[in-house]
């Protein structure tokens, strides 16, 4: 699969992933953050907590979503959530934060398979 095909699966799982976070009553802060660790993909808040979540998109029929996102990824994923809270000065303050994982299945078509969100994932 070409680094293009990757990427526009990539964009069209986090645009669902936000959908369904503000359906649920939370507001995206961020998206995509860039920090020398990786990239976080979305920052919500949900008026009570700071929520950093994952987002895994596979194609149908091509493994689970959850197979990349190892020990490794999820100390990324702190390392980027620290950089985060330290450079966001204008951010909301919450008393708890939370980890989350969207796993997200989409078919050739483009069309939604499938979007597992487990909160607290990590």
């Amino acid at each position: 699969m070409s680094r293009d095909l990757r990427h526009r699966l990539g964009v069209r799982g986090e645009e669902l992933a936000a959908r369904h976070l503000e359906r649920r009553g939370l507001r995206i802060l961020d998206r995509n953050y860039r920090t020398r660790f990786g990239e976080l993909d979305l920052v919500a808040f949900d008026g009570r907590r700071l929520v950093f979540c994952e987002v895994k998109t596979r194609r149908a029929g091509s493994g689970r979503p959850w197979d990349a996102l190892g020990a490794a990824k999820q100390s990324r994923v702190r390392a980027m959530a620290r950089q985060w809270l330290s450079e966001r000065s204008d951010r909301p303050h919450a008393p708890d934060l939370r980890f989350d994982a969207i796993g997200v299945t989409i078919d050739a078509r483009g069309r939604l398979v499938a979007l597992e969100h487990l909160e607290g994932a990590f």
